[in-house]
């Protein structure tokens, strides 16, 4: 791939990302977790789809180095105001994670917030399992966090078509979602209004519904072996049910 495909995610969400889904607090979980997957020592930990680094910012304070790889060069640019207020060891990468390369070997690399999914193509989808495995050093470990196609489909109760609001804490403030499914195409296009302040923002997003199956058959063609499961961070167990699936991969030590 010759030019860094951008989707013009960021371009619609950056102003507001950190607003929809929180740092601090909010992702304590989500780094713990990462944290005791890292082996320690010097190896650096690799984020394919880095975004605006609510992950990979608190993350570097447990596990040392992280290169933060993404599309958006507005994404980027939000993650680097942080960087220059509180210097933390994460490198913010303008790349395409479908065929990022470095001359790096990292212990830990993780994708998550349903980028994968945001692929609409398998074969592009199982590239990126192909790049993890190939910067992975021997013994590291590769998580992926996307959204459930069997939570997905339920939201609506079947129907193609559907909206829903999720308030937030403070007075007036919500995001209201518009909904479609392409069934036979597993397609799921998002519309949403941020309402905040008085004012409101519009964006939109499309993910191919991908199910944990797919996601391993990615990773074993890559030499992956699954390691665990989990419906969230906390690391509970997976029933199939829950919106969101974490699975994670181990390379052979050999």
């Amino acid at each position: 791939m010759s030019e860094i495909a951008d989707i013009g995610y960021g371009a619609q969400f950056a102003d507001f990302y950190d607003r929809l889904f929180p740092g601090g607090p909010a992702v304590a979980a989500t780094t713990a977790f990462l944290a005791d997957l890292h082996p320690g020592g010097d190896l650096p930990t690799l984020e394919l789809g880095v975004g605006t680094g609510r992950i990979a910012l608190p993350l570097a304070d447990l596990v040392g180095p992280i290169v933060g790889v993404d599309s958006s060069p507005e994404m980027l640019d939000v993650l680097r105001t942080p960087l220059a207020e509180q210097p933390r060891p994460v490198t913010p990468v303008h790349g395409d994670i479908r065929d990022y390369a470095d001359d790096q070997r990292y212990g830990l690399i993780y994708c998550v917030c349903g980028t994968l999914s945001m692929l609409l193509d398998p074969a592009e989808q199982q590239q990126v399992l192909k790049v993890a495995a190939a910067h992975l050093a021997p013994g590291g470990t590769v998580v992926i966090e996307t959204h459930n196609p069997v939570f997905a489909q339920a939201l609506g109760q079947g129907r193609a078509r559907d909206s829903f609001f999720v308030p937030y804490p403070e007075p007036d403030t919500g995001l209201l979602s518009y909904s479609t499914i392409d069934f036979d195409n597993r397609i799921w296009h998002l519309a949403h209004i941020w309402i905040e302040n008085g004012r409101s923002r519009i964006a939109q997003e499309l993910s191919r519904l991908t199910t944990p199956e797919e996601v391993d058959g990615y990773a074993e063609q890559a030499g992956l072996k699954p390691a665990g499961r989990y419906s969230d961070w906390a690391g509970t167990e997976f029933t199939g049910q829950e919106p969101m699936y974490v699975s994670v991969y181990r390379k052979g030590s050999a």
